[in-house]
């Protein structure tokens, strides 16, 4: 056989020999050939994971080349103009809506980058279902944000490609897709045949046959468009799909492929004939609601039976149950069409979509799209599996994950306009999103409980179903309000009847779904938390697709469509009433928040109103009908009322939830808003007396509104009336003042929805767009309307820049109103309405309040201000007649007297709103009062109360007589002769007519006034006038006596009161109780009145508004006015008439008592806390006490007291009973981490860039320490360094003192209770008992002997030889072993919690670990570490004297007692004393034979510094002062040598030799020893002796030292060589001695230094002629000991010169430690960073970090790079900053902070450009570095202070 022989040979070579074949004219033998290999190589039979296959077409598809040339020389020919990168989820892209005309638009980051966005709306985001690019795309966005590479159209300048290079492609990659098919029908599995089914192993398998798919299609267009010709030719599939006749295995293969297309409930043609007969089930689209039968058999009236869908999808009977033809006028083809493939790419979607999407097919699928023949063909297969892929993902388990990839898939073709259009008409593409969605929600229905359980007819959908739960439906809804956004699109299916009507029968599936019934008796059991599927689910799937309608209906000229929505909206409506049985009452106590049918209505007939110029009228229906409509968006109004009364508390926290989720703002414009606009629009055109007494009927408050002072309430529990009159009333004022949808414009709506959310708090940029109901289609976020966002936010709101308060809370950039704002515009109608907290209410009124006082307009407690309303839309006149209608007067009337009177349950804010309804009605005049529209029925109770229904006439009208129904134990009974005559009933109301006979029998029900009675009469008199099915109207009984007051019980009597008011009289007398004056109100007041200032103001300026107002507009008005003031004042009606009134009395009483006591209280606290706070001062501040610096200017004979801030008792500290400091330890290398240059390094952006440590002072000290080790004497080398550079401890405390023993019982009780988290006791940790601040240690503090303080700090007059002896004398003495005593061990225990604060590798330096030497460094370095410290905390010098907020929490000075007390235990050896070497020459020691021993280390290559403590803390304690000066001269006498030495070194050499000879000249002068000049010759001189150390290249110096050296600045230099050593000296003398530090002027400080250590006379020179030498004081000869210590260094034989050198010049000054310094922008460190490989295991992290001190780049929580169970930010934070770390997420934009075992976030140092951080980069918006928090952390890292101003601190067990 050929083949065999093929296969046989090198594949390359093959390969070659076949494309020549193949290219010849006859080439059927190389076809024959090819396919004969091909049978071989692509072999099903064998397995997928065989990767031979592979290799064989990668040969042959080159031809013979190399397969990577190809794939190059293919790319050559690319033609696409579009990106169409290709990303999953995770996957950072961006988004630009000023470029985007789809609101689904993204770019990929390169496209981004390349494109010009400057100034545009841009965010990044993080992809959630995956993406591709749109750039090129010009469907989909605007050209000018094409980028560079997709602008060019670079299609037109490829040449085209040669024919035979794709030639091989063309025929081998038909069988290798065919061989990929092949694997995916054996590796199906139907989910019921086998539990063993795993799909995700035969995917795996697969894996690199499909990546080499997607390969090809990088290589561009060419290949993309060979590849399209293979998917969609339907003969190459039908040639090779069945598989040849002989070939079993194919025949069996195809079977496999039929029966997984039969189960799928798809079937064939042939058999879809047979089936007919049984499945197909035609449903009228008519036929009721519920009822469109795509389950066929089982309808909705059987949910329990067959709706819950089977797994099983085997039988035969399911598949047909499935395939339902919905029939309606027009459309008669069966939507889910059976499947019928006709090509590859048609197979291959099919089994993409069996396998549930897998990731690799999906990118595959989708880098095919930039071929446009590619991209029409896969849409429209895509489109016909389009049931069949709603269908799979409703079984799948993984339903989330599939979501995503079908979303992703679906969005790049659907975004498109074209291409929707054409699906739209060509594949009926709505017809299929709307039956599937049909279906799909089908599959959940329940039947409806709400109005008539038993007998409703009304399917819903079940809230607590996976589908819902879980939001399985998105992806189909997404799909569906993407091609809604369409216009074209939309238009189609505006004009398609019966798919709007299919669309309303979905919608009806969430009218009243989720119902709630209100628990009365017991708590319920469990509570659902259905409730976010059910708000969900009616935003996603019904509101968002009517918003994309809304957008389409815009203009007149869509009038039509609207029309027809609204229509069908009727429609609708009206066979759910007849579903759920209603006729006109809700059953009580039960709530749905789901009317989406009411919402449709609402919204089309505001936008018709608004937009389309349509007449409301021609849109209603009938009275009766808007009756009904307004029952439960009214009864949704009432529950809010009674869920914030407390009356649904056992239904559990959710229903509070409902309530708020109901208003809040993603849902209120969807919601609240159609609510309350339909009930305006009901009450604009039912009658208003109808209308309003159904509100208070609804609110249950009907029996309140009664003159008695007592009534009895059938429903409501006395503490719930007042929140629900309140609910009722407010509901009133909202409805009648709220102008969204009644002719405000969109700009004047954003703007008050703007001031009501700013007025609430100040609110940041982000929360505000977050909070503002987003009017349009809330998929696309742009915000109609001439006005933008940002106009409008800058025109009412001023920016508060992000400060940082001084407790380190970080504030962001915040937005507060304009003053003119508060004044004008702040509107507590709309607040309400928006609130979803109450509290939020009350933060409003708080913060107007403060508005007023700041500016003097109002001291008091102001009232909610009165805003006046734009004018109401013509159409929307009606609403003003509920202001004008004799209930709510009767109302108004009956509320003000009972104000008046003081009954119960009446509150200042009742008052308020009634008052805010009376001014409403005066602003809103009713035009044409036409009085004869209603004929006056005298019979009616109302008319004997007012004579019209204007609020004017009716304001002054008088009412005398009232008669009410009161309990007979009430009050009025007792007062008045039992009515047993008919004259006592003489007048009632102003008909003042005598009343015949039996009058209580003709007038009980009348003369009561019920506003029930009144309800029922309208209802009546409409349904009649209507007279349409009057008949049907039977009242159920029950609920009608329960709200009719019953007459028959005994206990109701009828009272007739005198009242003799008006509604004016009664607002005067109100305004008299409420004023503090007698007669507040003079009969001229009106003249005297400045209306301007009755804008703001309390309920007195209220009072006198409305009264002005009123007067303004009625001349009799004014008059009754001036009449009831000039009238004498009536005295108040006597008090003791009801108990209520005493109790009030008392209250009032009671309070002012309470106030008064806590006046007093408040002043003793405040008093107290001022002794607290200057005791704690005390403690705090160094200068005035002696605990901190012991020993001040003056003897103190007594000993130290402190105080115990635990037992609070004061005393001194004593061996028995020590006192400790509480201080906090920590590690730190803060100081290591300095380096030369003041700069701060750069954070490096880009590969070029890095960071070098070798220049910081840890690695500097660690190089020079192992230098020395290699050399000199470990003890001595150990003696001449300091560590603690990298993991010193540093040693803080805030000051309180406490009792040792009472300090180890705080800790156990502290282990008792496990308090707070984030720090363990296990560990010591603890908070200090009075401030709180963190600690974990007591340093004991040394008793304090007082007596020989003053002998210590007398100047001295020895000769400096007395002097040096005596210190020679004093290190002599032994150290002695203190006593055993309890504080000699906390001073032991103490030294222990040092050392486990820092790990072994910082304190072990020695050869020999554990060596006492090591021990030694490590004590004296602890010392070196906390002086540094307070040095940089002081700002790197000492210019600014005093204390410093570091020296406060300093604690040297005990800490120099524990170590010194320590230290005593190492004594020196004498014969190394470095002590002798500093004040004499030695003799000649050669002989001693030290020779094999290593030498000592050289006195010139010594840390000056490390001497002074090592000296101080080795004497006996306490030193006297004059030995410490003593010291410090003679050390400074060596540091000015090394100074010179150091010196030397920069000069070149010609340099050199001119100052030595200068020098020279200066030697015999009389004070040589004091000038630099002497000094230096004599230096250089000695060391270049023998073997000089200056013998380094030469090139080297002349580079350092280009400058000339003159005298000044050599000494400038000089000085800045010894300033360290003084200013180290200077703050050891401080503490030791408490001596204070003067400030002075920088370049003072070197002369001020010297006199404050002694070494200069008092008075300094001035600066200009001060010489650093002259502070020199040389115990013998300069000149024998310089060269002493040159010889040193010269003599030895070991050392190299530039060894020498290097351990010479040591330049002691370092720059204060900076953190690095970031870019300004954070795409730079984002876009660098986050696709950036770990170094240790070479993959991009899934969390990556960086180190903001080294830069180091780390894996957050990463386990690749795990050591010992610890994750690298750990470890890294150990390793870098002594478990201090200081890291930026990068995916996150913040920053964390580890400490030791916890963790804190710490915030953003990056903000955007209103100042706010952006976590998690959610927003994506381009962040700016804030400098100033930049700052604070810098500071805080320095200061150690991290534990003390972050509070919210966590364990991290080594995860991070």
């Amino acid at each position: 056989m050929m083949a065999a022989s093929l296969l046989r040979r090198d594949k390359r070579a093959a390969a070659a020999h076949l494309k020549a074949d193949l290219t010849r004219t006859d080439n059927s033998s190389g076809l024959r050939q090819l396919h004969e290999l091909l049978d071989v190589v692509l072999n099903p039979e064998k397995t997928a994971a065989d990767t031979e296959a592979l290799d064989w077409c990668k040969y042959l598809l080159a031809g013979g080349e190399c397969f990577e040339e190809f794939y190059k020389t293919v790319r050559s020919y690319d033609n696409a103009t579009l990106c169409g990168l290709v990303w999953t989820a995770n996957f950072v892209a961006y988004r630009c809506r000023t470029c985007g005309i789809s609101p689904c638009m993204s770019l990929c980051a390169e496209c981004f980058n390349h494109g010009d966005h400057a100034g545009h709306d841009f965010n990044m985001f993080r992809s959630q279902a995956g993406g591709a690019c749109d750039c090129g795309d010009g469907n989909v966005m605007r050209e000018s944000g094409f980028c560079l590479r997709h602008r060019l159209k670079t299609g037109e300048n490829v040449p085209s490609i040669p024919r035979d290079l794709l030639l091989m492609s063309e025929m081998v990659l038909p069988r290798f897709i065919l061989c990929i098919i092949q694997y995916l029908r054996d590796g199906y599995v139907e989910p019921d045949t086998s539990t063993d089914r795993d799909l995700q192993k035969v995917l795996q398998q697969l894996e690199p046959h499909i990546s080499f798919l997607e390969e090809l299609t990088k290589m561009g267009g060419a290949m993309r468009t060979v590849l399209t010709k293979i998917l969609t030719n339907q003969q190459t599939f039908k040639e090779l799909s069945m598989g040849q006749e002989e070939n079993l295995y194919a025949k069996k293969n195809y079977e496999k492929y039929l029966s997984a297309l039969k189960n799928s409930g798809l079937v064939s043609v042939e058999e879809k004939v047979q089936g007919a007969t049984a499945g197909d089930v035609t449903v009228g689209a008519e036929g009721g609601a519920g009822a469109i039968g795509l389950l066929g058999s089982s309808g909705p009236g059987s949910p329990d039976d067959s709706c819950k869908e089977d797994d099983q999808d085997g039988g035969q009977s399911v598949g047909q149950r499935k395939r339902v033809k919905l029939s309606s006028s027009s459309k008669d083809p069966c939507i889910i069409e059976s499947l019928k493939h006709k090509c590859f790419l048609e197979e291959l979607l099919f089994w993409t979509i069996k396998y549930e999407f897998p990731q690799k097919m999906v990118t595959f699928l989708l880098n095919m799209l930039p071929d446009q023949d590619y991209k029409i063909t896969f849409t429209k297969t895509f489109v016909q599996h389009y049931a069949f892929i709603m269908k799979t993902l409703m079984k799948s388990h993984e339903s989330d994950t599939m979501s995503n990839r079908i979303v992703h898939i679906s969005v790049q073709l659907f975004s498109n306009e074209e291409l929707a259009r054409h699906m739209t008409e060509d594949c009926q593409l709505l017809d299929i999103m709307v039956t599937v969605l049909l279906y799909m929600m089908e599959s959940c229905l329940i039947k409806s409980e709400l109005q008539d359980e038993e007998n409703s007819r009304h399917v819903v959908v079940n809230c607590s179903e996976a589908l819902l739960k879980n939001n399985t439906y998105w992806p189909l809804v997404s799909d569906f309000i993407n091609i809604l956004s369409h216009q074209s699109v939309a238009k189609k299916f505006l004009e398609d009847h019966s798919l709007l009507m299919l669309w309303m029968s979905f919608v009806s599936f969430f009218q009243g779904m989720n119902l709630n019934k209100r628990e009365l008796n017991e708590h319920v059991e469990f509570e659902s938390q259905t409730y976010y599927a059910a708000f969900a689910a009616e935003l996603e799937a019904c509101a968002q697709p009517m918003w994309g309608l809304l957008t389409h209906c815009k203009v007149k000229e869509t009038q039509e469509y609207t029309k027809t929505v609204v229509r069908y909206c009727l429609e609708t409506l009206q066979i759910w009433f007849d579903a759920i049985g209603f006729i006109d009452e809700p059953a009580p106590n039960q709530v749905t928040f789901h009317l989406p049918l009411h919402r449709y209505y609402a919204m089309f007939l505001s936008r018709a109103v608004k937009c389309q110029g349509l007449d409301l009228d021609s849109l209603l229906p009938d009275q009766e009908m808007l009756m009904k409509i307004m029952v439960h968006p009214l009864q949704i109004q009432a529950c809010l009322s009674e869920i914030h009364s407390n009356m649904w508390v056992r239904n559990g926290l959710q229903i509070k939830g409902q309530a708020m989720t109901y208003v809040q703002s993603h849902f209120c414009n969807s919601m609240i808003d159609p609510d309350i606009y339909l009930l305006q629009v009901c009450a604009s055109r039912l009658d208003p007396d109808y209308f309003i007494s159904s509100v208070f009927e609804r609110f249950k408050v009907v029996d309140l509104l009664t003159m008695a002072s007592q009534h009895q309430n059938a429903v409501l529990d006395s503490e719930q009336e007042r929140p629900m009159l309140e609910g009722a009333l407010t509901f009133l004022v909202i409805l009648t003042s709220l102008r969204i949808h009644q002719g405000m414009t969109d700009d004047e709506i954003l703007r008050a929805e703007m001031v009501s959310q700013l007025c609430m708090n100040d609110r940041t940029h982000s929360a505000l767009l977050d909070l503002i109901p987003e009017n349009p289609n809330p998929k696309s976020g742009i915000v109609p309307g001439s006005c933008s966002f940002e106009d409008m936010l800058s025109a009412v709101a001023d920016f508060k820049a992000p400060v940082f308060e001084p407790g380190g809370s970080m504030q962001q950039g915040m937005y507060t109103p304009k003053r003119e704002v508060w004044e004008k515009e702040f509107d507590p109608i709309m607040v309400i309405l928006r609130i979803v907290y109450r509290r939020d209410v009350q933060s409003a009124m708080d913060r107007y309040s403060a508005f007023l006082k700041q500016y003097g307009i109002h001291t008091g407690n102001p009232w909610p201000p009165y805003k006046e309303r734009s004018p109401l839309h013509s159409c929307y006149k009606g609403l003003i007649r509920l202001l004008h209608c004799k209930t709510l007067h009767i109302v108004i009337f009956t509320l003000l007297y009972k104000i008046w009177m003081d009954h119960q349950n009446m509150s200042e804010h009742v008052l308020c709103l009634v008052l805010y309804l009376i001014e409403l009605g005066l602003d809103n005049q009713v035009q044409d009062n036409k009085e004869d529209e209603e004929p006056c029925i005298e019979e009616h109770c109302h008319d004997s109360w007012f004579p019209g229904t204007n609020l004017l006439s009716n304001l002054h009208h008088v009412i005398n007589f009232v008669r009410v129904r009161v309990p007979e134990t009430a009050p009025e009974v007792k007062r008045e002769a039992p009515p047993s005559t008919s004259c006592e009933a003489s007048a009632y109301g102003q008909n003042s007519r005598r009343l015949s006979g039996n009058w209580r029998e003709n007038l009980r029900e009348a003369q009561v006034f019920s506003l029930v009675a009144e309800r029922r009469r309208k209802f009546q008199e409409i349904i009649n006038r209507n007279n349409t099915e009057s008949t049907q109207v039977v009242r159920p009984k029950s609920t009608s006596t329960r709200w009719v007051p019953p007459g028959t019980p005994p206990q109701l009597v009828t009272e007739i009161l005198e009242i003799r008011e008006s509604m004016l009289s009664l607002l005067i007398k109100l305004h008299q109780k409420m004023s503090p004056k007698q007669n507040s109100l003079s009969a001229s007041w009106l003249e005297d009145m400045d209306t301007s200032r009755l804008a703001h103001g309390d309920g007195i300026t209220a009072i006198e508004r409305i009264l002005s107002k009123a007067a303004s507009r009625s001349c009799q008005i004014k008059r009754s006015i001036q009449d009831i003031c000039g009238a004498p004042y009536p005295p108040v009606p006597p008090k003791k008439s009801s108990p209520t009134d005493k109790k009030a009395m008392d209250k009032e009483e009671r309070r002012q008592r309470a106030r008064e006591r806590q006046q007093k209280l408040l002043a003793e606290f405040a008093s107290r806390q001022k002794s607290f706070m200057e005791t704690a001062m005390d403690v705090e501040s160094p200068e005035n006490d002696a605990a901190m610096d012991l020993g001040s200017s003056e003897t103190v004979e007594s000993e130290m007291l402190y105080d115990c801030v635990i037992c609070g008792q004061s005393g001194p500290s004593t061996e028995d009973r020590p006192t400790g400091l509480v201080v906090l330890l920590q590690a730190s290398s803060v100081l290591g981490h300095r380096c030369k240059s003041k700069d701060p390094k750069n954070l490096p952006t880009s590969d070029e860039e890095h960071i070098y440590s070798a220049d910081t002072c840890g690695v500097a000290h660690d190089v020079r320490l192992t230098l020395m080790q290699q050399f000199f004497k470990d003890s001595s080398c150990l003696q001449s360094v300091s560590i603690g550079w990298d993991g010193g401890v540093y040693v803080q405390t805030c000051g309180h003192t406490l009792h040792i023993d009472c300090h180890k019982s705080y800790m156990e009780s502290l282990r008792n209770d496990q308090v707070l988290p984030g720090f363990s006791v296990e560990k010591g940790e603890f908070t200090c008992p009075l401030c709180r601040q963190f600690a974990n240690s007591v340093l004991p503090c040394r008793p304090g002997r007082g007596t020989d303080a003053g002998a210590w700090h007398t100047p001295t007059n020895k000769k400096t030889c007395v002097l040096l002896k005596e210190v020679e004398d004093l290190q002599d003495k032994l150290g002695l072993f203190p006593m055993e005593s309890n504080l000699s061990k906390e001073m032991e225990l103490v030294i222990i919690d040092i050392k486990t604060t820092t790990q072994k590798k910082y304190m072990d330096y020695g050869k020999n670990p554990g060596s006492p030497d090591n021990d030694f460094l490590f004590m004296y370095s602890l010392a070196r570490t906390n002086l540094e410290l307070e040095l940089v905390h002081r700002g790197g010098n000492l210019c600014s004297g005093g204390a410093s907020a570091a020296a406060k929490r300093s604690c040297l000075n005990q800490l120099f007692h524990v170590l010194a007390m320590h230290m005593r235990l190492y004594s020196i050896d004498s014969a190394y004393n470095p002590w002798t070497k500093l004040t004499q020459i030695a003799q000649n020691r050669e002989a001693d034979g030290f020779d094999e021993e290593r030498p000592e280390v050289p006195m010139l290559f010594r840390d000056v510094p490390s001497l002074l403590i090592i000296f101080v803390l080795t004497m006996p304690q306490p030193l006297r002062k004059e030995h410490f000066t003593c010291v410090v001269k003679m050390l400074y006498n060596v540091q000015y040598t090394q100074a010179l030495v150091a010196q030397s070194a920069k000069f070149s050499s010609e340099e050199r030799q001119s100052w030595v000879t200068s020098g020279a000249l200066k030697k015999n002068a009389a004070n040589s020893e004091k000038s630099f000049e002497a000094l230096l010759s004599h230096v250089i001189g000695e060391l270049s002796k023998e073997k000089s150390v200056y013998k380094v290249n030469v090139e080297e110096t002349m580079a350092l030292s280009s400058s000339v050296w003159s005298p000044q600045s050599i000494e400038f230099s000089l000085q800045q060589f010894c300033l360290p050593f003084l200013r180290l000296a200077c703050l050891l003398q401080h503490h030791l001695y408490g001596d204070n530090l003067t400030g002075c002027l920088e370049d003072e400080e070197f002369s001020s230094l010297a006199v404050c250590l002694g070494l200069l006379p008092s008075a300094p020179q001035p600066s200009n002629t001060m010489h650093s030498a002259s502070s020199l004081e040389w115990p013998v000869s300069a000149f024998s000991l310089i060269t002493q210590w040159c010889t040193e260094v010269t003599g030895l034989s070991q050392l190299h010169a530039e060894q020498s050198l290097s351990l010479l010049v040591q330049d002691p000054q370092w720059a204060a430690p900076r953190l690095l310094q970031l870019p300004d922008n954070y795409n730079i460190i984002f876009q660098y960073y986050h696709r950036k490989a770990c170094t240790a295991c070479k993959k991009v992290p899934k969390d990556p970090a960086l180190c903001l001190v080294c830069g180091a780049f780390v894996c957050l929580k990463g386990v690749c790079c795990k050591q010992q169970g610890t994750c690298e930010c750990v470890l890294h934070s150990q390793h870098c900053g002594a478990a201090t770390g200081i890291f930026l997420l990068i995916n996150a934009s913040v920053i964390i902070i580890i400490r030791g075992h916890r963790f804190c976030l710490w915030g953003s140092v990056y903000l955007d450009a209103h100042g706010e951080e952006d976590r998690d980069l959610r927003r994506g918006k381009p962040l700016f570095l804030c400098e100033e928090r930049y700052r604070v952390l810098e500071q805080q890292w320095v200061s150690h202070t991290f534990d003390h101003i972050n509070k919210r601190w966590g364990p991290h067990y080594n995860g991070l």
